[in-house]
C-alpha cells in the first residue's frame, strides 16, 4: 500500500513541480485571483462611494466672494472686486447655434454619452503627467457639478465627489436642465457669470439674440474667459482666433452648421466694456495687472479668483501713485485740444524701486471706466530709441568691437551720415535707417550719439555686437521672452512691441549697477487667514556692473549734455540718467529712466477709441509733434521730483568702463543735406580729445520741420503687424523706402 503511494507521488500523473525561475513567477491562477479581487474592490468602492456622497445643496462658492485690494501699507484699501454679475436664464432664452457652439467647445458627446468620460479624464491626467500643461477630462456634467455644488480645488476628494455627483445628477436631471445650469454658472470674463450677461458684456444682446459668430465667441471664452477678451489683451487676437475657428469647424463636425453657413461667418465686432464704478480711475487697472501676475506666477489661479475671499497687498505705494495720477493730468490731459489726434492720446507709465523690485506706482491711463486697455501694460506699441542703451550694454557686456576691430566704449567714433547702410563683415546687410528729421551729423561718438539718439550709429553697433547677443543682454536685464525682438540692425530703434513696464523692469536693473531684480506687485496673499507662497525673487548680477554703470554715465549725458534729447528730467531735482524715444509716424513716444533711487517708465500712445488701432498723434495738445522729451518727460519730472520730494537727494555711485581720451572731438552739429552716395566706413579711428558729452559744444540740432497740417501718406511697411485691440491684425507701423518701420529715435 504504501509502495503504490510512494510510486504515484514520485514519477506518476502528479502535476510536475516548478522549478528555476518558474517558481518566482506567478501562476495564472494567482494573476486571475488577484485581478477578480481588484475588480471586486473597485465595484465594491463605487458602490460604496455612490452610496456615500449625495448631491449637496448649491455651494457658497457658486456666488463669488469679493477680493480685497491694499496698498503696500497693508492698512489702506486700495479696491474690492468680485461683485457677482448674473442673470439665469432658461434654456428656451439661449439661441440654439449659442447652445451648439458651447457644446461644440467643451463637450460634443454631450447629449448621448454619460455624466462622466474615464477615456477623456485619463487622457487628461496623462496629458498632464507628460508636461503638456494642465488638461481638463471633464464633461459639461461634471463641471457644473464644480460650479454650482463644488468648488475649484484640485484635490483627489474634491475630484471623487465631482465623479459621483454628475452621475447621481445625470439620473436625477435631464440633459437640457443641466446644459440650462451649466450656461448659467460659468464664468465669460468682464465680471460677467452666465451667458446672459456674457452676452449683454460682449454684444449688448440677450442671449436668444446671439449670432452663430457671437454664440462661438462667447464659448471660445469659456477656454480662457480674461485672455480671450482682445478689448483686455489684444496681443491674444491669433489664439482667440484660433479657438473660434476650432468651435465653428467642430459644429460643422457635427451637423450642427453647414460648410456654407460656416464659410460666411465673420469674426464679430466685440463690444467696449462697460463702465464698473469699482474699478474707476486707476483701480481697475491695477486690478488687472495684480491678477495677471498672482496668475501668472501661479500663487492664484483665475478661477481661485473669481471666486474671490482674497487679501491682497500690493506694492504700489499711494503716496507714489497719487503723484503719477497728478503729474499726468497736469502735463498731459489738462492740455488737451479738440483736434482729432487729441482723442487718440492715452498715457501709461510704471515706477519701480531698483532695490527691491517694487511696482510703486502703475498708470493705467486716464480711468479704467473710460479707457479699458491699460497703457501701463499694453505691449503692442514699439519703444522706439529707449531701447538703444540695451545695444550698448550688450556691447560693453560682450566686449564687442566696430568692423574696423576697434573695442565699443563710449567714446568709439562712429558715422552718424542719415541713410547710412549697416555694414557686416561681408558688406551692406540691406538696412540703412534715417535719423530723426533726416539729420546727418558726420563722425560722432556713441556718448554724443546717444545724446541725439542717431538711428545711423546705433544700428550699426548692434549689427557690430551680433543682434542675438543684444536680445541675450535685453533678456539677463529682465526684459520678457514673450516680447518678440527681431534678430536685424531695426532692434536698436525699438521695432517692436513693449510695454512701459517691461521697459521699467529693464531700466531697473541698469539703475540698480546690473543686478536684476524680479519686479512684483504683490507683497502678501491671505485665504481664510492662512498666508499663500509667494514666489522667490532672488537678484543676479545680469550684466557686469561695470557694463550697467557705464551705460549710466552714458544715460547721464542724454540729461546733461546741451541738445540732448532728455535734458527735462533735471527739472526733477535729481541726478538723472535717461533715454528718449518715438514710434514712426509719432504714435507713440516715451520717456525712460531713472534716478539712484527711483526708475520710471513714461509712454504716450495714440490709440482709436472706436477700433483700438494705433494713431499718429500730430498736433495733438497744440503741439506740431510728440517727443519723448516733451509730455512724457514733463511727466517723468513732476512725478519723480513729488515721488522723492521727501528723500534725501543722492548721486549716482559709478564704476565705469576705463577709456582712454579722444585724439580729437569729432563735429556732431547736424545737417540737413543728402546723404553722400559713396558707402561709408563702419566706424573710424577714435580721436584723442575730449569727449564731447564732458564739454558740449556750442551748436545745437536744427529745429525740427512741423509737419503738415494733413500728415504725410503712410510709406509702405515691411515692419511687424501690431496687434488691433478689438480687430486682431493690423499693418505696421510706416516705414521708408530705406529699411523697416519701427522708431523714428529720440
Amino acid at each position: 500500500m504504501s509502495d503504490t503511494h510512494h510510486g504515484t507521488a514520485a514519477g506518476g500523473g502528479g502535476r510536475p513541480r516548478r522549478t528555476g525561475l518558474r517558481r518566482l513567477l506567478p501562476t495564472w491562477r494567482t494573476i486571475f485571483g488577484l485581478l477578480l479581487t481588484a475588480l471586486v474592490l473597485l465595484l465594491g468602492g463605487f458602490f460604496v462611494g455612490y452610496a456615500l456622497v449625495s448631491i449637496p445643496d448649491p455651494n457658497a462658492a457658486a456666488v463669488a466672494q469679493s477680493n480685497v485690494y491694499y496698498y503696500s501699507d497693508g492698512k489702506t484699501e486700495l479696491a474690492r472686486d468680485g461683485a457677482v454679475n448674473r442673470q439665469n436664464v432658461s434654456l428656451a432664452q439661449v439661441s440654439r447655434t449659442a447652445q451648439q457652439a458651447v457644446l461644440s467647445a467643451e463637450d460634443r458627446n454631450f447629449y448621448h454619452e454619460s455624466a462622466v468620460s474615464p477615456k477623456s479624464m485619463l487622457r487628461a491626467a496623462w496629458n498632464t503627467a507628460n508636461g503638456k500643461g494642465r488638461q481638463s477630462g471633464s464633461t459639461i456634467t461634471q463641471q457644473y457639478v464644480k460650479n454650482y455644488y463644488l468648488n475649484q480645488n484640485q484635490t483627489a476628494s474634491r475630484k471623487a465627489k465631482e465623479f459621483f455627483i454628475a452621475i447621481k445628477l445625470d439620473r436625477n436631471e435631464s440633459k437640457d436642465q443641466i446644459l440650462e445650469g451649466y450656461l448659467n454658472t460659468s464664468y465669460y470674463g468682464r465680471n460677467a457669470y452666465g451667458i446672459q450677461a456674457a452676452s449683454q458684456a460682449y454684444f449688448d444682446e440677450d442671449a436668444a439674440d446671439l449670432t452663430t459668430a457671437q454664440g462661438a465667441y462667447i464659448a471660445t471664452l469659456l477656454n480662457a474667459p480674461s485672455e480671450y477678451d482682445l478689448a483686455a489683451h489684444p496681443e491674444n487676437a491669433a489664439a482667440a482666433k484660433g479657438r473660434w475657428n476650432y468651435v465653428l469647424d467642430g459644429m460643422v463636425k457635427e451637423g450642427w452648421l453647414s460648410t456654407a453657413q460656416r464659410n460666411a461667418a465673420q469674426f464679430p465686432v466685440i463690444g467696449k466694456p462697460k463702465p464698473i464704478a469699482s474699478k474707476a480711475g486707476q483701480r481697475g487697472y491695477i486690478i488687472e495687472a495684480v491678477n495677471q501676475y498672482l496668475d501668472e506666477h501661479h500663487i492664484v489661479d483665475s478661477d481661485s479668483l473669481r471666486l474671490g475671499g482674497y487679501r491682497i497687498v500690493t506694492s504700489i505705494q499711494k503716496p507714489k501713485e497719487d503723484a503719477f495720477v497728478s503729474a499726468a493730468q497736469a502735463k498731459i490731459y489738462d492740455k488737451l485740444g479738440h483736434k482729432t489726434a487729441d482723442k487718440y492720446v492715452r498715457a501709461g507709465g510704471a515706477s519701480i524701486d531698483p532695490a527691491t523690485g517694487d511696482v510703486v506706482a502703475l498708470y493705467g491711463g486716464v480711468d479704467y471706466t473710460k479707457q479699458y486697455v491699460s497703457s501701463a501694460t499694453n505691449a503692442t506699441y514699439p519703444p522706439g530709441s529707449t531701447f538703444k542703451p540695451v545695444v550698448l550694454a550688450a556691447a560693453l557686456q560682450h566686449g564687442s568691437t566696430t568692423q574696423d576691430g576697434e573695442t565699443i566704449t563710449p567714446t568709439t567714433v562712429y558715422d552718424g551720415e542719415n541713410k547710412r547702410p549697416v555694414v557686416g563683415p561681408h558688406g551692406p546687410v540691406g538696412y540703412a535707417p534715417a535719423n530723426e528729421d533726416n539729420a546727418t551729423y558726420g563722425r560722432i561718438n556713441v556718448t554724443r550719439a546717444m545724446d541725439k539718439s542717431v538711428n545711423a550709429v546705433y544700428a550699426q553697433m548692434a549689427q557690430d555686437v551680433g543682434t542675438q547677443k543684444v536680445i541675450d543682454t535685453a533678456r539677463e536685464l529682465g526684459m520678457p521672452d514673450d516680447v518678440k525682438i527681431p534678430t536685424t540692425p531695426a532692434m536698436a530703434l525699438g521695432s517692436f512691441g513693449a510695454s512701459p513696464l517691461d521697459m521699467a523692469q529693464v531700466y531697473a536693473t541698469l539703475a540698480n549697477h546690473g543686478k536684476e531684480v524680479p519686479y512684483t506687485l504683490v507683497h502678501k496673499v491671505t485665504k481664510d487667514g492662512d498666508d499663500l507662497t509667494l514666489p522667490k525673487r532672488e537678484a543676479k548680477q545680469a550684466v557686469p556692473q561695470e557694463a550697467a554703470d557705464t551705460v549710466t554715465s552714458v544715460l547721464r549725458s542724454v540729461v546733461e549734455s546741451s541738445g540732448a534729447t532728455a535734458v527735462v528730467a533735471q527739472d526733477s531735482g535729481w541726478p538723472s540718467a535717461a533715454k528718449t524715444g518715438t514710434a514712426e509716424d509719432d504714435k507713440a513716444a516715451w520717456f525712460a529712466g531713472y534716478t539712484p533711487k527711483l526708475a520710471t517708465v513714461v509712454a504716450v500712445l495714440g490709440m482709436n477709441p472706436d477700433n483700438g488701432r494705433q494713431e499718429k498723434l500730430y498736433h495733438a495738445m497744440n503741439q506740431p509733434r510728440i517727443n519723448g522729451g516733451g509730455p512724457p518727460g514733463q511727466v517723468w519730472a513732476a512725478y519723480t521730483a513729488n515721488a522723492l520730494h521727501d528723500v534725501p537727494v543722492k548721486d549716482f555711485d559709478l564704476k565705469v568702463t576705463k577709456d582712454l581720451p579722444p585724439s580729437e572731438s569729432p563735429s556732431d552739429e547736424p545737417t540737413t543735406e543728402e546723404p553722400t552716395t559713396e558707402e561709408p566706413p563702419a566706424s573710424e579711428p577714435p580721436p584723442s580729445s575730449e569727449p564731447p558729452h564732458s564739454s558740449p559744444p556750442s551748436s545745437e540740432p536744427a529745429e525740427p520741420p512741423e509737419p503738415p497740417t494733413d500728415p504725410p501718406s503712410e510709406q509702405p511697411s515691411t515692419a511687424p503687424p501690431t496687434l488691433d485691440p478689438l480687430g486682431g491684425l493690423t499693418g505696421g507701423p510706416g516705414g521708408t523706402p530705406d529699411g523697416p518701420g519701427g522708431a523714428t529715435g529720440g
